[in-house]
C-alpha cells in the first residue's frame, strides 16, 4: 500500500490507495513541524500504520524535516507546487500525458496559483489572501471562526449593505461590468455608519471580498498565461458561500472555475500520484 500526507497549514490531508480504492481523511494541523509522532497519528486515524506501506509522500509545510524512512516504509518528499498541480489535474479530470495546460487555484488558507502543463508544474502567482484571512477578519467582524456559521450568516445576509456596487458610485455598468459588481468592498462603512447592519451582512461582504480577490487574480493569471481550464482546490472551497463567489466572477470574465468534489484532498493526491 501507498498513502501521501499534506502537511497544510489549517489542515492536514492523507490520501490512501486501500483495497484498489482511495481513501481521505482529514486531521487539523498542529502548527509546528511534522514530526515522527505525528505522521503516525495521522496515518492512525485513517486505519493504517507506517509498517504496512511501501512507500508515503509527504508534502506541505515543512515537511523536509522528517527522515527518509519510518520503520521500513520509504518517504518521498515531494514540492508542494507539483503535489497541487498534479492533484489540480487529476481532479479536473486531465492527466500528466495531457497538453491541454491547467491553472490550479490551491485555496487554502492562503491561495498558490500554479500552471499544470503535462508534467510540468510552474508557480505562476498567488495572494496572502484565503482561508487564514477569512477566520482572521472573521474574528474580528462576526466574533466567530466557524467556517459552518460563517456560510450560514453569508447565505442570508446583503453584501451591499457595507459594500459599495458600480450603480452606487457611477450610476451603472463600466464596460463589460454589470451595475451590480463590486466597486469598493465595505465601501458603505468608510464613508459612515450604517444602521441596522446585521452579521450576517457583514458575513456577506467578507466572504465576498476573500472570493473576488481570489476569483480576480486567477481570471488575470489564466488571461496572462492564455489557459481556458481551471480548477480550484482546497478546503476553502469546501464553504458554498465561496464558491458561489467564485462562479460570479467567472461569470463576469467568461471563465469557468472548475471546483471538484473533494477539492480539499487535491494536494495530498498530487502527492500520492508522484510516487513509483
Amino acid at each position: 500500500m501507498q498513502a501521501a500526507i499534506d502537511f497544510g497549514i489549517s489542515n492536514t490531508d492523507a490520501v490512501a490507495r486501500v483495497d484498489g480504492g482511495l481513501r481521505h481523511w482529514t486531521l487539523p494541523s498542529t502548527g509546528g513541524p511534522p514530526t515522527v509522532a505525528f505522521v503516525r497519528q495521522v496515518l492512525a486515524a485513517g486505519g493504517l500504520a507506517p509498517e504496512e506501506l511501501s512507500h508515503l509522500a509527504v508534502t506541505g509545510g515543512r515537511h523536509q524535516n522528517l527522515p527518509p524512512r519510518i520503520a521500513e516504509c520509504v518517504l518521498l518528499h515531494v514540492g508542494e507546487v507539483e503535489a497541487i498541480g498534479r492533484g489540480g489535474q487529476a481532479l479536473a479530470g486531465y492527466g500528466p500525458e495531457d497538453d491541454a495546460p491547467v491553472l490550479v487555484v490551491s485555496a487554502g488558507s492562503g491561495t498558490a496559483i500554479v500552471e499544470a502543463r503535462g508534467t510540468s508544474y510552474t508557480h505562476i502567482s498567488g495572494t496572502g489572501v484565503g482561508g487564514g484571512t477569512l477566520l482572521g477578519l472573521a474574528r474580528l467582524l462576526l466574533h466567530t471562526t466557524d467556517p459552518h456559521e460563517i456560510n450560514a450568516l453569508a447565505q442570508t445576509g446583503d453584501p451591499n449593505r457595507a459594500d459599495l456596487a458600480l450603480r452606487d458610485v457611477v450610476g451603472g455598468p463600466i464596460g463589460h461590468l454589470p451595475p451590480e459588481a463590486t466597486a469598493v468592498n465595505f465601501g458603505r462603512l468608510g464613508r459612515r455608519p450604517v444602521p441596522g447592519l446585521s452579521r450576517a451582512d457583514l458575513a456577506a461582504s467578507l466572504v465576498t471580498l476573500v472570493g473576488q480577490v481570489i476569483g480576480l487574480i486567477a481570471v488575470n493569471a489564466a488571461r496572462a498565461r492564455a489557459i481556458e481550464h481551471l480548477v480550484v482546490i482546497g478546503h476553502l472551497v469546501d464553504m458554498p458561500v465561496i464558491r458561489r463567489v467564485l462562479n460570479q466572477v467567472g461569470d463576469i470574465y467568461n471563465l469557468d472555475f472548475t471546483i471538484p468534489p473533494q477539492s480539499g484532498q487535491a494536494t495530498a493526491l498530487g502527492a500520492l500520484l508522484a510516487l513509483p
